[in-house]
């Protein structure tokens, strides 16, 4: 491939009316001149969407790697993929995505040698272009029925169905306006519990608030509008609600949240005190995060953040639950406690280590049994199941390792590979290091970095920083076939392991949320300055990519460093923090950000809302800006407004383009064939602004 100079934006961009929206917030005067983009379907926002897709296109395809691209993202992810398995009465059910599929299949059979496999459910031939997935599903206790939920075109709002295992029969139940929930089996398979919102007005089911979640029991063969209604808390309308029932079919636990805090309530209900047996709430004061993970009877195991910011372990009886009568099985550790499956009498704990996963087997005293071994700087994934299984399947990945899956027997400890890929690019050409740099603070940040073997410390290597930074969310290693096709192209990858993640428990997350997210910008600033300074790259060769909060993260950090990037991808990201919690699920977002009606708050979000924050005459670097038109998470308005802000702003020759994607959402359910176009877009895009011509230096 030929290197041309970068192409820049010589055409005038697509106009966008600047009104004279202004409002008056804790008595600053606050200008809102593109308030009228969050009114999606108006003929005004349907025209400069048209005009801002046909500019982008016709910039993308003047790229001369873009196709070359696109054929090496086709070619890397031509493998087939598999999912976990789950062991239910004795079969196993799973997913697998044969080489391009867009959408993964769900298959079943026995669990023995040479058994028959059965297509169970294909989402593939639901739409022709792939844009309906499966959001959810959930065997019944038997085997026999298959509860799943579909999305059209990545809305979190999922239609629920029913199917019989043996006969593929679809069955005449219709869930709607579920969002925010799964399914869980009554134990005789009866029926299910979910949880949903109310029906939205015409035409706002992309934007209206979610409110007043209720948690309903669905009956087989009645219609919707006969669910038995569980539990509501019309008192506290921003709650929400998880149940299931457990392996003893005892207990309804039910998982309260509100909002995005990790902190929630746990309640319970005592089935075998019979139907109206009232609902208690055993922990209520939402002071900090409680897990269930299983029980023995009136005892239930919890992982929990109370009192120990990487987590522990706790036996609480509940018909003794005073807080003094609790007892630790597994004690806070100088690691993060991850997540805890308790199967045949054993607890099988996920720990993180620096970002990269450490697997141990305890028995019911929190006594040591063994360690499971996974690769180095590697993640693990799975170990599910029902208390009394014998077995179980667990992954492993990492970002040179694409992934392995094992079923482990919890009786003898014996791991064997049940299935791996044969993916088709070599591997053996990358390696990964784990660095640590000093942030602004001085705090040490946790930096994956991914490279040939040979790549030189000459900052001549085209570098990808990721990054999210919030929400308790931790970036362990991971395998993507298209970063390596990004590794094929002669760049490197970065992931920095942010504050305001969960990478170090809790006090590593609340250092970056509300008024702390600065510090978020800092550490993935201080990410690029250290590539920079040791070589990895320089910074006309670095670029930074972000989704969702992490999307606000590039946005922010463009915004506050311009000069420091080469280029910029910020994707569906929360770029206006004065009116974030007015869409969708935008209030649950406020425990993180902050609460833009208190001043305090309101200050520190303005100081970095990416929208607000765009200097006019500034030279900003490349910009390719994403989001969607089903994006009823994020409302795709924010990128709306912060792209044409930017665009009125730039005051240099550097591209700022909005790349909006049809019948897509958030990113969850999204097509192969979307994401490798998506992909080819932003990684030639990404070429053209460092002057690279996509072969290995």
């Amino acid at each position: 491939m030929s290197s041309p100079a970068p192409l820049t934006a010589a055409e005038p961009y697509p106009p966008a009316r600047r009104a004279d929206t202004v409002d008056l917030l804790h008595g600053i005067e606050v200008p809102d001149p593109y308030r009228w983009m969050e009114d999606l379907d108006s003929e005004e926002t349907q025209a400069w969407v048209k005009a801002q897709q046909a500019y982008t296109t016709a910039f993308l395809e003047k790229l001369p790697q873009r196709e070359e691209i696109r054929t090496r993202l086709k070619a890397a992810m031509d493998y087939d993929k598999h999912g976990l398995p789950q062991i239910i009465a004795g079969r196993l059910f799973y997913s697998r995505r044969t080489g391009l599929q867009n959408q993964p299949v769900r298959y079943w059979r026995e669990d023995k040698e040479g058994a028959e496999e059965h297509l169970l459910l294909d989402a593939n031939t639901l739409s022709e272009d792939g844009t309906i997935s499966i959001s959810g599903s959930a065997v019944s206790d038997d085997g026999k029925l298959l509860a799943y939920g579909l999305s059209t075109s990545g809305s979190d709002w999922n239609i629920w169905h029913v199917m019989e295992v043996d006969s593929g029969k679809v069955l005449s139940d219709k869930i709607e306006w579920v969002k925010f929930s799964g399914a869980s089996w009554a134990p005789d398979s009866s029926g299910f519990y979910y949880s949903r919102y109310a029906e939205p007005a015409p035409g706002q089911a992309l934007k209206d608030t979610n409110l007043n979640q209720k948690l309903y029991f669905h009956r087989l063969g009645q219609a919707q509008s006969e669910d038995v209604l569980i539990y509501e808390r019309p008192d506290h309308p921003k709650w929400g609600f998880g149940a299931g029932v457990t392996d003893d079919e005892r207990f309804l636990i039910l998982s309260v949240w509100e909002g995005s805090s990790s902190k929630n309530a746990l309640f319970y209900r005592d089935l075998q005190a019979g139907a109206d047996s009232p609902v208690v709430e055993l922990l209520n004061d939402f002071d900090a995060q409680y897990d269930f993970v299983g029980n023995d009877g009136s005892v239930f195991y919890l992982l929990t953040d109370r009192d120990a910011s990487r987590r522990k372990l706790i036996a609480v009886d509940v018909s003794n639950p005073a807080q003094g009568e609790w007892k630790t099985v597994l004690p806070e550790g100088k690691s993060t406690l991850q997540s805890v499956s308790y199967l045949n009498g054993q607890f099988i704990a996920q720990t993180m280590v620096d970002a990269h996963d450490d697997v141990r087997v305890y028995d019911r005293d929190g006594k040591e049994l063994r360690q499971i071994e996974i690769p180095d700087l590697g993640s693990a994934g799975g170990f599910g199941g029902r208390q009394d299984d014998r077995q179980t399947f667990y992954a492993v990945t990492g970002y040179t390792h694409p992934g392995a899956i094992y079923r482990y027997d919890i009786a003898s400890g014996s791991s064997t590979l049940f299935w791996e890929p044969a993916f088709p690019v070599d591997l053996s050409a990358y390696t990964t290091e784990l660095v640590f740099f000093p942030s602004k603070d001085g705090a040490r940040i946790p930096l994956f970095i991914t490279h040939r073997n040979d790549a030189p410390r000459d900052g001549s290597i085209p570098t990808l920083l990721y990054g999210y930074g919030g929400f308790n969310i931790s970036l362990t290693p991971g395998f993507s076939a298209g970063i390596t096709v990004w590794l094929e192209l002669g760049g490197s990858y970065a992931v920095a392991c942010l504050r305001g993640g969960g990478e170090y428990g809790e006090d590593w997350h609340k250092a970056g949320q509300r008024l702390k997210k600065q510090t978020v910008f800092d550490d993935f600033i201080g990410a690029a300055e250290f590539l920079i300074a040791e070589k990895y790259t320089s910074q006309p060769k670095l670029v930074v990519s972000g989704g969702s909060n992490g999307g606000l993260l590039v946005a922010a950090c463009v915004n506050q460093r311009p000069e420091l990037f080469a280029a910029a991808c910020p994707d569906v990201g929360v770029m206006d923090m004065l009116r974030f919690q007015t869409f969708t699920i935008g209030w649950a977002w406020q425990e993180e950000y902050g609460f833009p009606d208190q001043k305090s708050d309101f200050d520190n979000l303005l100081r970095y809302s990416p929208y607000h924050n765009a200097t006019a005459g500034t030279h900003y670097p490349p910009m390719l800006i994403e989001t969607a038109d089903h994006d009823d998470r994020v409302f795709p308005a924010h990128s709306f407004k912060y792209g044409a802000a930017m665009q009125h702003a730039q005051g240099g020759d550097g591209p700022i383009l909005m790349r909006i994607e049809t019948k897509a959402g958030h990113g969850g359910g999204t097509p192969t064939a979307k994401v490798i176009e998506s992909l080819a877009d932003e990684y030639a895009f990404y070429l053209n602004a460092v002057g690279h011509d996509g072969a290995p230096k």
